[in-house]
């Protein structure tokens, strides 16, 4: 959906990155700023990150299948992941190479004013990419902080594309004002100190993401809102009377793996129980969304 998988956010930062690196690549053949071409690197990174978002949200919707019978939903993981390490290895790890070695030979740009001009072009476009990731974002954030929402959100593609996002115009600033201090200053050092705060830069975060992607792939609980939600509903059966255990998982951003054990009254009949373990489900279900395949266990509880 285009409110859960973020959509329109991706393809407003595609649309975007693809034009922002096509001008930094003519940016870089103007000027041989290496700072130009660690950028075009950056959008060029970003847009195949913003496709592969888009593979993910499609290959998530596979229906179950006895090999994989809770479904695919973590597809939208691993392909995040993978965002991830293409924003540190093509991104990161090419600018701090290409900034070290113009660190080292240094040598004139040629016609800064374009560089920096296509920099403020490019800021300009990314800012209403930005800006897109962030209304859509607020839809689902609520009252969270941005920097919790980043972390804790279970729906991978607008947490990375926010990121992206931030990424590009910090770089973009970083770049304008490397280019700016070149052609004040005459030295070209500043280029290679600009490519090199670029890759750093992108290099924090693509580790955020992976480390936050990584704990999604392995398995992230239910927010703490579902899992008191789903606690408060299995406490307030009236068949049950002590509640052992749940656990929860997320199997994909929108659907809960839930397990519980609890011990019923024992005065119940089998049939009992079970008539009551399945209204337990729907209820479960018509309150929490979310909530995908729900197991409850009977447990024998003594209090002594």
């Amino acid at each position: 959906m285009m409110a859960t998988t973020g959509k329109k956010t991706i393809l407003a930062a595609l649309i975007a990155n693809v034009g922002i690196a096509i001008a930094k690549f003519v940016g870089f053949a103007i000027t041989k700023s290496s700072t130009m071409l660690a950028e075009g690197i950056h959008s060029s990174a970003d847009s195949a990150n913003q496709l592969l978002l888009l593979l993910g949200t499609q290959r998530a919707k596979r229906t179950p299948n006895p090999k994989h019978p809770f479904g695919y939903g973590r597809e939208r993981y691993f392909w995040s992941f993978v965002v991830a390490l293409i924003l540190f290895s093509l991104g990161s790890l090419f600018a701090i190479y290409e900034g070290i070695e113009k660190i080292r030979h240094p040598h004139a740009l040629e016609n800064a004013s374009w560089a920096i001009g296509i920099l403020i072009f490019g800021i300009f476009i990314e800012s209403f990419s930005f800006r897109t990731a962030i209304v859509e974002a607020k839809t689902i954030k609520g009252e969270t902080s941005w920097s919790k929402f980043v972390i804790r959100s279970k729906q991978p593609e607008i947490p990375v594309v926010l990121l992206e996002d931030a990424g590009a115009l910090f770089g973009m600033v970083i770049a304008l004002a490397a280019i700016s201090l070149v052609k004040i200053t005459g030295e070209p050092l500043w280029d290679g100190i600009g490519t090199l705060s670029i890759g750093v830069l992108l290099g924090l975060i693509a580790t955020v993401l992976a480390r936050e992607m990584h704990s999604l792939i392995i398995g992230e609980a239910a927010s703490d809102d579902d899992y008191e939600k789903i606690e408060k509903l299995i406490q307030n059966s009236n068949e049950i009377v002590h509640v052992v255990e749940i656990r929860t998982q997320h199997l994909g951003p929108e659907e809960i793996l839930i397990g519980a054990r609890v011990a019923f009254d024992e005065s119940l009949q089998a049939k009992e129980i079970a008539d009551a373990i399945n209204n337990l489900e729907a209820t479960i279900r018509n309150e929490v969304k979310t909530a995908g395949p729900i197991f409850i266990e009977p447990e024998i509880f003594n209090e002594s």
